[in-house]
């Protein structure tokens, strides 16, 4: 069976890891997601928990200063 799309409908792609936040896929990787065989989709649904870690220490931090 294949290994079904980790698109959650949330497409937003944050500029400095270039992760889309709502599945912490790449443009590219979502583009191409129907082409790539399931090892690869396997490969990038098992990395989901290092990006969701990457995109929350990369992503800017908004701070109150005064």
């Amino acid at each position: 069976m294949a290994v079904k799309s980790p698109c959650i409908n949330l497409c937003a792609f944050e500029g400095k890891t270039g992760l889309c936040t709502g599945c912490y896929r790449t443009r590219e990787e979502a583009r191409d997601w129907k082409k790539m065989t399931d090892h690869r989709r396997r490969q990038i649904i098992n990395e989901k928990n290092r990006r969701q870690t990457k995109l929350t220490r990369e992503a800017p931090q908004t701070s109150k200063q005064n």
